[in-house]
């Protein structure tokens, strides 16, 4: 078993929060995250990279509840225009431009999910699954059963841009 050891003078970075960026009341922004343009981070969420860094790209979007956390060695980052539904798990992993992670979905250690691709609602992506473009996961644990059409990108990016939307309402308002 691989000893897991910190030093103890590791300093956690401040977050770096574009400010167009929405982060919504009881959301927790901690360590070495970088939000780009546009992206939100909605309700009770936790953003945790006091080991690692977490890039969250342009537009995407975090939803209620979920939780992001990263490995030692392993950061996370999320592309642009990406949905990440309510009460998932995002650890260490690389989610790619346009894809859709479905609710309560787990994406584990050294994981890839690819461009345009969509997890279905509870699916597991296991440690280090390399999901394909346009690939459709579902189960637990979660298996790639098909290639979706080519428009399914277009589709996620139009659902990413509806969120890109609302945060920018609740951010004007305050809510």
């Amino acid at each position: 078993m691989e000893k897991f050891e910190l030093k103890d003078n590791v300093k956690i970075k401040s977050p770096q929060i574009h400010e167009s960026a929405f982060i919504a009341d009881g959301a927790k922004i901690i360590g070495d995250v970088i939000m780009q343009s546009q992206s939100s981070v909605w309700y009770n969420t936790v953003v945790r990279a006091d080991i690692n860094q977490i890039i969250i790209g342009e537009r995407s979007n975090i939803q209620d509840n979920s939780v992001l956390h990263l490995e030692n060695d392993q950061g996370v980052s999320i592309g642009d225009d990406v949905t990440i539904g309510h009460n998932a798990i995002i650890h260490g992993c690389t989610i790619k431009n346009g894809a859709l992670i479905g609710m309560g979905s787990i994406i584990m250690n050294g994981a890839t999910v690819g461009r345009g691709a969509v997890i279905g609602a509870g699916a597991i992506v296991t440690e280090n699954m390399q999901v394909p473009d346009l690939g459709l996961v579902v189960g637990i644990p979660g298996k790639v059963i098909k290639t979706l059409p080519d428009n399914t990108f277009e589709k996620n990016v139009k659902w990413a841009k509806k969120y890109t939307q609302l945060a920018m309402i609740h951010k004007k308002q305050n809510v």
